[in-house]
């Protein structure tokens, strides 16, 4: 996609470039005067957030949360998306590798907006709006959360495919809540813009409350996870005891049926005419009493 602005008026002109190429980074180098090394580091997919200046150049390094569903969840890449921000003066650059909420919604509101804005103030709607994507990540891991807790408990559905479901949600809400500790110090910095102290605040809230809710659901998660493991111990433990008592009643008989399926002519009323049925009785005898004495004891 070519290099667009896509909103001027007297005090700002924002510039934004979608998946840039070579081409692309050396134009806004000889344009700007940004430097080379600031610009690399837009085309890592896996940059961590940060913040640094370079004469004039303030450039602020964020990542928004995305909505793709990858198998893979190894790096921060697999869950966000990062976008550049240059503010040099009265112009914001933003650039970004693919289409993202916060530039939609950022263009949108301009577009709605009778007065003129600033470059700053363009730069601290797209990062309030980078914070929402992963407050809404956080709720749609939690619904998730919630139902794979409601199928484990109520509806006892397959323990294998359900662990499998809890551990890929543990490697997502891991892997945001790093982007978004590591996103703290560029956060803070934002204060440098010389913005309102109660407009940084609602992003510095906005952040805590985010990594809030992130924790709050690493926490949850793992409990859950802890609760299931539980749980199926305690399943295998019935199934061990269900056996363990059919072994008690079996064993004795098994054991009288063995020592009478020996051939030897001297024992015990072998020749007796009643002799089979008195050894069934007497196993009879051994499974009431295995009975009483079981529930005796609670088993």
């Amino acid at each position: 996609m070519p290099i667009d602005t896509i909103y001027r008026d007297s005090q700002c002109e924002w510039v934004d470039v979608e998946a840039p190429t070579a081409e692309d980074l050396k134009f806004l180098h000889e344009r700007y005067e940004i430097n080379n090394l600031l610009l690399e580091d837009t085309l890592d997919p896996n940059h961590l957030p940060k913040y640094e200046e370079d004469g004039e150049v303030k450039f602020f390094l964020l990542r928004e949360s995305t909505e793709l569903e990858r198998k893979n969840l190894n790096t921060i890449s697999d869950i966000s998306t990062k976008i550049g921000i240059f503010i040099l003066g009265r112009t914001i650059i933003t650039i970004h590798r693919m289409k993202t909420k916060s530039i939609a919604e950022t263009k949108k509101q301009l577009s709605a907006m009778k007065t003129e804005t600033t470059s700053k103030n363009i730069a601290l709607k797209i990062a309030l709006l980078i914070m929402k994507s992963f407050d809404d990540e956080s709720v749609s891991l939690l619904e998730t959360m919630d139902n794979i807790e409601n199928e484990i408990f109520l509806k006892n559905t397959n323990h294998t495919n359900q662990i499998k479901r809890l551990y890929k949600l543990k490697r997502k809400s891991g892997l945001n809540s790093r982007v978004l500790t590591i996103s703290t110090d560029a956060i803070d910095k934002f204060k440098l813009l010389g913005l309102q102290d109660s407009e940084v605040y609602d992003l510095k809230d906005k952040h805590k409350d985010v990594v809030a809710d992130f924790d709050h659901l690493n926490a949850q998660i793992t409990n859950l996870i802890g609760m299931f493991l539980a749980l199926s111990d305690q399943k295998a433990n019935q199934v061990m005891k269900v056996l363990a008592i059919y072994s008690v009643y079996f064993l004795p008989i098994t054991f009288i049926a063995g020592v009478y399926g020996m051939n030897f002519d001297n024992m015990p009323e072998l020749h007796y005419k009643y002799g089979y049925h008195a050894v069934l009785g007497v196993m009879a005898l051994v499974v009431i009493c295995t009975f009483i004495y079981a529930r005796r004891k609670q088993w």
